[in-house]
């Protein structure tokens, strides 16, 4: 009787385990039938092409499907696309593969090695336990802490995810204090604007993948040196008039159960007390940020490259006589986000060269010429072309890997300012209205505190405030500082 119960358990942990697999089975295959389908009809169809640049366009269709349908991850699916180019003959084996030789994924490299180190450390929630406490106690304040923390962490943690998984540590800390939870209007206020803010200072700062991966496009295709001082510069008046609009803006829209929360305080400095003083592993990884961040910040007197400077810094913390960072810890590094890096940037290059962007820019981006001829105008075009772009790809990281060499050869070869079309272009991929666009938001979204439709509502009102603010800013302001 046990064996035969014993068989009757396990034929329904079978039948359990085939209906899970047709159930995730199905949507994978209506996902994989187009993006195969597609490229190979546009691999065979008679176009009149050169066959070198119809190849490429299709293996690039593939890559660009694969990523918008997240058909696999994206690194993988930019390693199948780099070794089809190669070995179909479409390029030698050093273009097929140049992404991995250009500097972009290694400057995303240097940014994970900060993260890292922050993390580890102890140093990232140590400040933003710091920054908290000096801003004060009432939910208005915390709540302009937060936001301020999150945008400092930036220069040292260069990824909104791993900034909105610190600093949910420290929000989920403070709403249990006051005796709140999922549901309440503080939990949901705290938790959407960090995690909405992280992703649009990834992009007004160079950091995280996506904006690392514009800026390799910018260089690579535009043809014009990317400071990141400059950059700065640029989207800094911008930084300012999104923390105080997102500030007021989530104030309003959610307003606090008690304006002021007694117990926030005392939380903040117990968790403080129990950090103890300052450790040397984190004076060791602060001492190396600041360097990083002093070198990048002057590297239009020195004109160090920015990814020398982020992986060189990034590399000093491996050292065994520092002891800040260890080979364990690199060995934990998700280097799938290299190789996607790496494979669009090759991708671009591969285009350039078998002649197929060119075919792929007059079709894209021939209808936005004589707008993009208008200052003003095209500032507005580009921001809200680039915010509906993204709706249709689920990840900004595709977004920006799939359009960003098309819109620089237009520029290219219609003389126009490949830096401001890139600057623009990448900062819209900031303005998100569903949680499925990025992974930052994704993540602050799985703590349960706002739901999809919150996401919905600040984000358009944000997006407005940035496209406006940029009307400003670029004609006005950019050229002063030389990115206009």
């Amino acid at each position: 009787m046990a064996d035969r119960g014993t068989i009757s358990a396990g034929a329904h942990a079978r039948a359990v385990e085939r209906e899970r697999v047709a159930r995730h089975f199905a949507p994978r295959v209506w996902k994989a039938l187009p993006t195969l389908a597609i490229p190979a009809a546009l691999w065979f169809v008679p176009l009149h092409l050169e066959p070198r640049a119809q190849h490429a366009i299709a293996i690039s269709l593939f890559m660009i499907l694969a990523w918008a349908t997240e058909l696999m991850d994206h690194g993988i699916t930019g390693l199948v696309g780099c070794y089809l180019f190669w070995a179909l003959g479409v390029a030698r084996f050093d273009l097929a593969f140049s992404g991995f030789a250009d500097d972009t994924p290694w400057f995303l490299m240097g940014a994970i090695l900060f993260g890292t180190m922050a993390s580890k450390s102890g140093l990232a929630r140590r400040l933003a336990f710091l920054v908290t406490i000096r801003v004060g106690t009432s939910y208005s304040r915390l709540l302009l802490a937060l936001i301020l923390s999150d945008f400092l962490l930036t220069f040292l943690v260069p990824s909104g995810m791993a900034r909105v998984t610190i600093m949910a540590a420290v929000a989920v800390g403070l709403i249990d204090s006051f005796g709140l939870g999922i549901g309440s209007n503080v939990g949901r206020g705290m938790f959407l604007i960090l995690t909405y803010t992280a992703g649009v200072f990834d992009k007004s700062i160079i950091a995280g993948a996506a904006a690392i991966t514009g800026r390799g496009i910018i260089e690579n295709i535009g043809h014009v040196q990317v400071l990141w001082s400059r950059w700065l510069l640029a989207y800094l008046p911008s930084d300012i008039v999104t923390i105080l609009v997102a500030w007021r803006l989530t104030l309003w829209l959610y307003p606090p159960e008690n304006p002021s929360l007694p117990g926030g305080i005392h939380y903040l400095k117990e968790e403080l007390r129990k950090m103890g003083r300052w450790t040397t592993i984190e004076k060791k990884a602060l001492a190396l940020m600041l360097v990083a961040i002093g070198l990048w910040a002057t590297d239009f007197l020195h004109h160090i490259s920015s990814s020398m400077i982020g992986l060189g810094i990034g590399l000093l913390a491996v050292l065994p006589f520092l002891r800040i960072l260890n080979v364990e810890d690199v060995r934990k590094l998700n280097f799938l986000q290299l190789f996607f890096v790496a494979a669009a940037v090759g991708m671009g290059k591969v285009l350039t060269a078998t002649k197929g962007l060119d075919v792929l820019t007059n079709v894209v981006f021939a209808w936005m010429q004589p707008i993009l001829s208008h200052n003003i105008a095209s500032i507005f075009v580009l921001y809200w072309t680039g915010f509906l772009y993204h709706i249709f790809l689920a990840s900004e990281i595709s977004m920006l890997g799939t359009s960003m060499p098309l819109l620089m050869q237009f520029a290219s070869t219609h003389g126009l300012s490949a830096l401001k079309l890139g600057m623009i272009w990448v900062f819209s991929s900031g303005g998100k209205i569903f949680v499925y666009q990025s992974g930052v938001l994704i993540i602050g979204y799985a703590y349960g505190y706002f739901r999809a439709k919150d996401i919905l509502r600040l984000g358009l009102l944000m997006s407005v405030v940035d496209s406006l603010l940029l009307l400003l800013v670029v004609p006005l302001y950019w050229p002063m500082i030389g990115a206009g």
